[in-house]
Formats: structure tokens, C-alpha cells, sequence
């Protein structure tokens, strides 16, 4: 079953200083819970372009690490751009990252659209674990940003 997340944040800085921030994909260690020891291996230089293969490395339990693949499919620059899942935990997994000047500074949304794969036993996990699991990541992620992107935007 092919499930969807979406998240919205408006964080005080400039669509430069976020655009630049969210274009190297290092910087997801820093937006990932630290429970999960993510890890993005060295080809993940910035900044990203459509084409790039990323790999990751992810514990989804004690003691289970698992390589996460992504291709970034799309580069907007300054506006989106989206990665798919190659390789990995989910049997699909499409992220649309968004970028967008409001008033206050960005806005900064996310569509995953994933599905877990497994059939009946899939639906299980996500209902029981993976969906809270998502979100809580999600979670945090907003609240890195916020904290990263204290100071107000400056002009541009």
C-alpha cells in the first residue's frame, strides 16, 4: 500500500542560506536522529544534481544497519528537488523536498510518498512502528531546523 507524508516548516532565513544548506547532502546527519547513526558515505558532495547516486548508511534496530541508496531525480535549484529510493528499507520511497520564500523567510515542505513492501506483514509494521517512526524523524528534522535557522533572514 502506498502511503504519504507530509511536512511543512517556515524557518527565518533566506531561500539562499536554506537552498545551500539542503544541496549537500551532508547535512542530513545533522537533520537525522542520532538514535538512527546515519551516515552519508563520501560520494555525497555538494551540491546535489539530478543524476547523483548517494549512499547512506542507517540502523533500523539495535544492531540492524542497512545501505540506503537515492538518486536525486530533479534539481530545481532554489525551489526542489526529489530523490528515490534504489536501495534500501522501502520497497518505494519518492521524496519532493520544496523550497519557497514566504513572508517570515522559507517555507520547507516534504512529500514522501513510500510503500513498505511485504504485503499484509508490511501494513502491520507501518501501522504498528514505521509510520510513528517517520514522523518522529520528521520531528526532529523540524526541530534541527528551527534551531539552526535561529537568527532572522538577512537581505539578499
Amino acid at each position: 500500500m502506498l502511503h504519504t507524508l507530509n511536512t511543512h516548516q517556515v524557518v527565518p532565513a533566506t531561500l539562499d542560506e536554506v537552498w545551500t544548506f539542503f544541496s549537500n547532502p551532508q547535512n542530513l546527519n545533522l537533520l537525522t536522529p542520532p538514535s538512527l547513526h546515519f551516515r552519508v558515505h563520501k560520494e555525497g558532495a555538494a551540491p546535489i544534481y539530478a543524476g547523483q547516486i548517494i549512499r547512506y548508511t542507517i540502523r533500523i534496530l539495535p544492531l540492524v544497519r542497512v545501505e540506503w541508496v537515492t538518486e536525486i531525480k530533479e534539481v530545481t535549484p532554489l525551489a526542489s528537488f526529489i530523490d528515490e529510493q534504489r536501495l534500501g528499507p522501502y520497497r518505494f520511497w519518492h521524496h519532493l523536498h520544496r523550497f519557497r520564500e514566504v513572508e517570515g523567510g522559507v517555507e520547507v515542505s516534504d512529500t514522501v510518498h513510500y510503500e513498505v513492501g511485504f504485503g499484509p506483514l508490511g501494513d502491520l509494521l507501518h501501522t504498528l512502528w514505521i509510520e510513528k517512526e517517520l514522523e518522529t524523524i520528521f520531528a526532529y528534522r523540524q526541530k534541527v531546523m528551527k534551531e539552526l535557522f535561529l537568527s532572522p533572514p538577512t537581505a539578499s
